[in-house]
């Protein structure tokens, strides 16, 4: 079985299209770890502010029917796929780490991969973990880039419902 680490993001309805999305994970692959939310400016396009996050959890799938299953996650959020590809998201979910082994897995690009919106929430996350480019540790790494990349504003954690105490409290 992987561990997988998503980014998600939204700037349209962000709190409650994250809350929906994560308590979807929740019920679908039971405990997970949720990092804390981010707020940041949206990138490629002049939109309304983003809100970030990272969920870890065990996945019982494949990776191409995992990828299926977000993609269906997003459609039902009402993401409209006819938009450029930047612009505004009710929901966007990237699978940000996919580790069967040594080192992990990505489906982003290295430029991608390296955005703050998306390396901050995976440092807090699982800080010892390795990215796939260089093999640095995800804390090392945000460590080194966070002073030359844009700037980032701590925004708490998104409730979503979990009853069993689950999620991350980092």
């Amino acid at each position: 079985m992987a561990r997988v680490c998503l980014s998600l993001g939204s700037n349209v309805e962000p709190e409650r299209h994250l809350r929906e999305a994560l308590r979807a994970l929740h019920e679908r692959f039971g405990a997970i770890e949720v990092s804390p939310v981010y707020r940041s400016a949206a990138v490629g396009f002049e939109g309304a502010p983003f809100l970030n996050c990272a969920a870890a959890f065990e996945c019982d799938l494949d990776r191409g029917t995992l990828r299926a299953w977000l993609r269906e996650l997003e459609n039902r959020s009402g993401r409209d796929r006819s938009l450029p590809r930047y612009a505004d998201r009710t929901l966007d979910l990237d699978i940000a780490l996919w580790c069967e082994g040594d080192p992990c897995e990505t489906d982003l690009a290295r430029e991608e991969f390296d955005r703050a919106h998306v390396l901050a929430p995976l440092a807090d996350l699982a800080p010892d973990l390795r990215e796939p480019f260089d093999g640095e540790t995800l804390a090392a790494r945000w460590a080194r880039l966070a002073a030359l990349l844009p700037a980032l504003e701590r925004a708490g954690r998104i409730d979503f419902g979990e009853s069993d105490g689950r999620s991350a409290r980092r």
